[in-house]
């Protein structure tokens, strides 16, 4: 089963497999895009509402990848979906490629080229310069920014 992020209605995604999607996905749509998931939804595609306990688990990979920022509540009901259903995701987004690597989904890629490898991001503070595995609001020890860093 294909499970399709926004990036599959936008760019008019085919598959003959069965897919499916989650009702949230519809929120993030407009134009011909809604008008293809509302014809989808009509002919049969599989609208699932991942679990709390699955949600959860998927924050948890999100926080360790440090992606969890960058991933809307959107993102990760859908990787969650992708988890539970055992399906294939079908995104552009490269946060949620990468947490979906951690949990071993598979993805399919629409119109970019996938991610090469899993990253862990680190957190780098703006002023000292200080880095830290979690993201926090402010730098604990100078009270800067902290910016999202790449530890390649």
């Amino acid at each position: 089963m294909y499970i399709l992020d926004s990036s599959a209605f936008i760019n008019e995604y085919h598959t003959d497999e069965q897919i499916a999607s989650i009702p949230l996905v519809r929120e993030e749509l407009e134009d011909e895009s809604a008008y293809r998931f509302d014809a989808l939804e009509g002919s049969g595609m599989h609208m699932h509402i991942p679990d709390a306990e699955t949600v959860e688990r998927i924050e948890r990979a999100a926080r360790e990848t440090g992606d969890f920022e960058e991933l809307s509540r959107t993102d990760i009901r859908l990787v969650a979906a992708s988890f539970e259903l055992d399906g294939t995701l079908v995104t552009d987004d490269y946060a949620m490629q990468n947490v979906a690597e951690k949990l071993n989904v598979t993805v399919e890629v629409i119109a970019r080229e996938g991610i090469d490898d899993q990253r862990s991001w680190i957190y780098q503070c703006q002023g000292c310069g200080r880095e830290f595995d979690d993201n926090h609001d402010r730098c604990p020890v100078c009270g800067s920014e902290l910016s999202r860093k790449n530890p390649a």
